[in-house]
């Protein structure tokens, strides 16, 4: 099945990557993407939907992820927060 929905973490460095499929099983689950092989890895996805948080940086992403077909959502932090993970296992 193909991806059709990825969710971003993003970070100066290490970016967290998660991706499901139509059914909403985990399809693509990278919890760490260094900065350099982002690009890489999401010119490899067919189009989908990808969603990240709104912070400073995240326009730039945009831009770069739209290039490729994608369509790129930007959330509003409050919303983000219930989807973090916490602890050592989240």
């Amino acid at each position: 099945m193909a991806i059709v929905s990825v969710g971003i973490d993003l970070a100066k460095n290490v970016f967290a990557v998660h991706g499901v499929d139509e059914s909403g099983k985990p399809a693509l689950v990278r919890p760490s993407v260094r900065r350099a092989k982002l690009i890489e890895l999401i010119a490899s996805l067919p189009p989908c939907l990808i969603g990240m948080e709104a912070c400073s940086g995240a326009h730039h992403w945009v831009r770069e992820f739209q290039r490729f077909g994608h369509t790129v959502l930007l959330m509003a932090p409050k919303f983000v927060t219930p989807y973090r993970l916490s602890g050592k296992r989240g």
